[in-house]
C-alpha cells in the first residue's frame, strides 16, 4: 500500500520532470528560433523546407532569409507562449498545439527530404539532430494533456 509520503515524493518527481522538459523545450525553441535569423541557418534549413509539401511554396514567395526568419519567429512565439502558460493556464492548450505542430513538421522532414536516409554498413542513419524532436513532440502532447486536465479541474 502506497503511503501519502511516497505518493507526495512521486508527485514531486513528476512535477520536476515536467518542468525540466518544459524549460528544456523553451530553451531549444528560443535558441534554434534565434539561429534562424543567421544566414548559415537559413541556408541549412533550405533543403528541408523546400522539399516539404506544406512549406516548399514559401521560397517562391520569399527569400531564403525571410523564410528562415518566419520559421524562427514561429519558434520564438511558441516558446514565449509556453512560458506565459505557466502563469496563464488558458494559453497552455495553444502552446501545446504549437509545440506539437513544430516538432511534427520537423519530424516529417525525415520522410520528405531527399537523401536524408543513408546506410553505414547495414545500419540506416539520418540527420540525428532531427530525432530529438520525438522527445519534444512527446512534451507537446504532455502539455496538451495537462491543459485538458487543468480545464476539467476548474
Amino acid at each position: 500500500m502506497e503511503t501519502n509520503k511516497t505518493r507526495t515524493v512521486s508527485e514531486k518527481k513528476h512535477v520536476i520532470g515536467f518542468y525540466v522538459s518544459l524549460f528544456g523545450a523553451v530553451l531549444i525553441l528560443l535558441w534554434i528560433g534565434a539561429l534562424k535569423f543567421t544566414l548559415a541557418e537559413a541556408q541549412a534549413i533550405k533543403p528541408y523546407i523546400e522539399h516539404h509539401p506544406f512549406s516548399g511554396w514559401m521560397y517562391r514567395a520569399f527569400s531564403i532569409q525571410t523564410v528562415s526568419n518566419i520559421v524562427g519567429m514561429v519558434e520564438i512565439i511558441v516558446a514565449v507562449l509556453v512560458l506565459i502558460s505557466l502563469k496563464v493556464p488558458s494559453i497552455k492548450r495553444y502552446a501545446g498545439i504549437g509545440v506539437c505542430i513544430i516538432f511534427s513538421v520537423t519530424l516529417s522532414f525525415l520522410f520528405t527530404t531527399p537523401n536524408i536516409w543513408r546506410t553505414v554498413e547495414w545500419m540506416p542513419v539520418t540527420d540525428f539532430f532531427i530525432l530529438k524532436d520525438i522527445l519534444l513532440l512527446g512534451f507537446g502532447i504532455t502539455l496538451l494533456e495537462t491543459a485538458k486536465t487543468n480545464r476539467h479541474a476548474n
